[in-house]
């Protein structure tokens, strides 16, 4: 942070946050509001004041209720101020936040951009994520794949998005179990998750040793959720996978300890925390080739990667690498190895929260500038405001 940015986001203190309303309910856990909490908590560690704003909605569709109890929070926000808006909640509603960005700091935190995800509304998702972004004085990203899908998607300047990876806890290093069958799966059970992929990968290994341990909430789709029990039940292998629902973070902490190999069947992720938090406690990952995954791997001092990526939607391929995993002794000696040494590279919360004040530094700096310039949107954003 240079010394006019550390001054100009001083003198916007307090920072405004707003969130979802869900974000510390330990029923509906997710990695976007870990990395709020976490960020908000980093931030206050450093000194920046934070003031949090919870909004409640069904985000990212929220009803007019939703909308106007966000309209009537970000209008009571004092004029100059900076305010870092979760994505979920800001990708929604441009007209909500756009006729503010000139007179606030705007900066959009994207967990995961919503033109990213498969819909039928695709065309107008993306618009409105569009025009909120390119109307934004920052934005923050989890990942550098996310920077670059901005960039090539929405035509957003790269300069104006700033990387700051989701960090980690220190963790004690799993011991792992001789014949590598304790796996693991963390993530709601919802279909872009995948978890139906990996039930139809286990069910061609049931002569294998092998258990399943699945966390996550059981109430995002559960049409879903009970479709992969019955897919489970008709392949005979329901007894050996076990729908934990969510856990306290401490009995998440116990099942990574307690894990050989977590799996992650995704069909899309910006980054996947799950990776990083198995890795925290030295467990390789057997994870899909997706979005930011291969960077959230990341590789060993020696270029070893602490895992198996395979391509999304394809059981054979995932059953291909668990057999691999479950019958090779020395694949799973090498991986768990890569793993332990990745563990001690991962970053940490407060250089996350470092990476965010910087980005709120310099969008309180390029949004004095457009205010002083208004010429100054087009050359920072490409579109103007």
């Amino acid at each position: 942070m240079t010394p006019s940015s550390a001054e100009s986001l001083s003198a916007l203190m307090p920072v405004h946050l707003v969130v979802p309303s869900n974000i510390d309910d330990p029923s509906q856990p997710s990695g976007g509001n870990r990395y709020d909490r976490r960020v908000s908590d980093a931030l206050r560690a450093s000194g920046i004041g934070v003031r949090e704003h919870a909004v409640g909605g069904d985000w990212p569709r929220p009803d007019a209720r939703a909308t106007n109890a966000l309209a009537a929070v970000v209008a009571d926000i004092p004029d100059d101020s900076a305010i870092l808006v979760d994505g979920l909640i800001a990708s929604a509603v441009p007209d909500v936040l756009v006729p503010h960005a000139h007179r606030l700091t705007l900066v959009v935190l994207v967990h995961l951009p919503l033109g990213y995800r498969p819909d039928h509304d695709a065309a107008i998702v993306r618009a409105r994520e569009r025009e909120v972004l390119s109307a934004a004085s920052g934005i923050v990203v989890t990942s550098s794949w996310t920077r670059m899908w901005l960039v090539d998607n929405y035509a957003i300047a790269p300069q104006r998005i700033h990387v700051a990876l989701p960090g980690n806890d220190p963790a004690a290093v799993a011991p792992g179990t001789p014949d590598g069958g304790a796996l693991l799966c963390v993530g709601a059970v919802a279909p872009h998750k995948g978890h139906d992929v990996l039930v139809t990968a286990l069910a061609e290994l049931a002569h294998l040793p092998w258990r399943l341990t699945i966390i996550g909430s059981l109430d995002r789709d559960r049409d879903f959720v009970e479709r992969v029990r019955r897919q489970a039940a008709a392949a005979a292998i329901d007894n050996r996978i076990d729908f934990t629902g969510p856990l306290k973070a401490a009995d998440v902490d116990r099942a990574y300890a307690a894990a050989d190999l977590v799996v992650l069947p995704s069909h899309f992720e910006t980054y996947g925390m799950a990776v990083t938090e198995s890795l925290s406690h030295g467990v390789p990952v057997l994870a899909t080739e997706v979005g930011g995954i291969a960077e959230a791997f990341g590789a060993t001092p020696a270029g070893r990667r602490p895992g198996i990526l395979v391509a999304p939607g394809d059981p054979a391929a995932l059953s291909s690498a668990l057999r691999r995993w479950l019958g090779e002794a020395g694949l799973r000696q090498t991986l768990r190895a890569a793993a332990r040494q990745r563990r001690k590279t991962l970053p940490s919360w407060t250089t996350t929260g470092a990476a965010v004040a910087r980005a709120l530094a310099d969008a309180v700096v390029a949004h004095e500038a457009s205010v002083a310039d208004p010429t100054q949107l087009v050359l920072t954003n490409g579109h103007g405001r």
